[in-house]
């Protein structure tokens, strides 16, 4: 069982990070060290080519990144991005993006996900990134 729920994240997200909120993203599936987060398109998001801007995927996956460590860790503000390496595979149409982020290792001071962003309806991730994230003392494994 993961050891925050979804509200609670959602709560977090709201009062800690609006950024993440005012994007419209929220969090549908979460598992021991796995998030799911979605995200709905807006006009606003797109750059030349009709394509959803790099900036956009990038929080994606970090929001869904955050979610899979505080499902192991608890509710932690201080669980912070120290690494982020995103290849961007295609350029991803509006529509709804979905994040799919997965612990690879937790340690004491470290954690290293990795995510995979799919744009609704297409079977070909747009994303896939790997992220190493900094633990404050009290919440390692």
């Amino acid at each position: 069982m993961p050891r925050i729920s979804i509200d609670k994240f959602e709560n977090l997200i709201r009062q800690q990070v609006p950024f993440i909120a005012a994007l419209g993203a929220h969090l549908e599936k979460l598992g021991k060290g796995t998030a799911t987060v979605r995200m709905s398109g807006k006009a606003e998001f797109l750059r030349p080519g009709d394509s959803v801007n790099g900036p956009v995927l990038v929080a994606l996956v970090d929001v869904a990144m955050y979610a899979a460590i505080m499902s192991l860790i608890g509710r932690s503000e201080m669980a912070l991005t120290t690494n982020l390496n995103i290849n961007f595979l295609r350029p991803p149409p509006l529509g709804e993006l979905v994040a799919e982020a997965r612990m690879i290792k937790l340690g004491k001071r470290l954690a290293v996900m990795e995510a995979t962003v799919f744009s609704e309806g297409y079977d070909e991730p747009v994303v896939h990134a790997t992220g190493t994230y900094s633990i404050p003392p009290d919440k390692g494994k």
